[in-house]
């Protein structure tokens, strides 16, 4: 491990939440780039800028079902004096060869097809009597009793300015012009930008692989029965979707027991998966020498540079922490404490912007605001610490829900912010302006 190896440290040091934070993205390395189909490449960050070949809409065409005409053949036109226009054919999209309006003539055309030569406008069927003879149609009458093909006459009841309907050729993006920034996060909108431009494939960095396993001989799977002293796991399946809401593709492992074989077996059979491995439990006193020892010899022991680095954070929850990398590819793993609510702290400080900073984002941090405490009584911190405590956030206030207590799922559950309290602040009172870091 390359920054963190360099840092002086006893068993006793306090780390910061910054120097942890700071380790951890001087090792992690944006993934390489690779070229992939579009709905493969969503959720994806671009690596290179992308250019229109062809402008969009690549013709002029019409924005409404209706007729093409030349503005002088429907200028003065009323519903006492309709301009009276023979039809010569239809004008649908995707049609090869469109037809020529001449003087006294007009094509009866469909919405996206091409404007005919000779035709400046287009006239809404609802301004004419679609070729029926009578007042202006309406309603279904306007969609389904129009005339097909040339022949006959249509009467339109209103005059038509110049373009009228008509949406321009490069009225969205023209030829040339940048479609996407490299960088950008390809989402459904950009997807469809790029289909419509022409582009099948594109280069892009890919959705980090991550594994989840949390450890701990007590935990039992949803939907199993609970014996004595144990409890459902539910670390690794927050953890796993918390991934994929950063962006990750995340595979969860069920739980492993307290035991170093094993946990070293299973890391050992998931590295062929993994661009990031977290685990979760085992950091804090009692489980630490079992982790240590099966962290310590994963993959290629020899390799250089590769081991992990067990901690303790001057920050309340999360106290304990290990990071480092493992295998003969050095891949990076995040030992987060095994505490709910810690875990999931953990992850949105330490394991989120690792993530992001895979997927070469500039920006890996969830953004934060100033917001005024609301609550019944001052909050206390420990000295020393930073304290992120969970609440809801509303209109420029923050409101904490639940207690300081790392197990406490259900007030978690609730919250879609925390509230970060400096290491220096031992009490904050009822209206003091706090720093809230925005999970929603």
């Amino acid at each position: 491990m390359s920054t963190a190896a360099t840092r002086t440290a006893g068993p006793d040091r306090l780390w910061t939440v910054d120097e942890h934070l700071e380790d951890i993205l001087a090792t992690v390395r944006p993934l390489e780039p690779i070229e992939l189909q579009l709905l493969d490449a969503q959720g994806c960050v671009l690596v290179e800028d992308i250019t229109v070949p062809v402008s969009l809409p690549p013709f002029d065409n019409s924005s409404m079902d209706g007729y093409a005409v030349r503005v002088t053949d429907v200028a003065g036109a009323s519903e006492e004096f309709p301009a009276v226009l023979t039809v010569i054919g239809d004008v649908a999209a995707g049609q090869a060869e469109p037809l020529h309006v001449g003087p006294g003539e007009t094509a009866r055309i469909m919405t996206g097809a091409p404007l005919p030569p000779g035709a400046e406008a287009v006239v809404p069927v609802e301004w004419t009597d679609g070729g029926l003879g009578g007042g202006p149609v309406t309603g279904m009458r306007a969609r389904s009793q129009s005339p097909e093909g040339a022949g006959g006459h249509v009467h339109v009841y209103r005059s038509a300015e110049a373009r009228a309907h008509v949406r321009a050729k490069g009225s969205d993006v023209k030829a040339g012009d940048r479609a996407l920034d490299a960088g950008a996060v390809l989402g459904p909108p950009q997807i469809a930008l790029l289909a419509a431009i022409g582009r099948g494939t594109v280069r892009v960095r890919p959705r980090p692989r991550v594994v989840v396993m949390s450890t701990g001989s007590e935990l039992v799977q949803p939907d199993e029965q609970l014996g004595d002293g144990q409890i459902y796991d539910s670390n690794s399946f927050a953890l796993t979707a918390a991934a994929r809401d950063a962006g990750a593709i995340a595979y969860r492992v069920g739980a492993v027991a307290d035991d170093a074989e094993t946990l070293r077996d299973t890391i050992e059979d998931q590295l062929v998966r993994a661009d990031l491995m977290v685990t979760t439990g085992g950091v804090s006193v009692g489980a630490y020498d079992v982790v240590k020892e099966a962290l310590s010899s994963v993959g290629d022991e020899d390799e250089e540079g590769a081991g992990i680095d067990f901690r303790k954070l001057a920050m309340q929850p999360g106290k304990p922490q290990g990071f480092g990398s493992i295998g003969p590819d050095h891949i990076p793993l995040l030992a987060l404490p095994g505490n709910p609510v810690s875990s999931y702290v953990s992850f949105e400080l330490f394991v989120r912007p690792a993530i992001r900073a895979l997927m070469g984002l500039d920006d890996v941090h969830r953004p934060t605001t100033r917001a005024t405490l609301t609550t019944d009584k001052a909050l206390t911190s420990p000295k020393g610490r930073r304290q992120f405590l969970r609440g809801t956030y509303a209109d420029g206030e923050v409101t904490p829900v639940g207690g300081a207590g790392s197990h406490l799922v259900a007030a978690l559950a609730l919250a879609d912010a925390l509230i970060v309290v400096p290491e220096d602040v031992e009490s904050v009172e009822p209206g003091t302006e706090v720093e809230v870091v925005l999970l929603g």
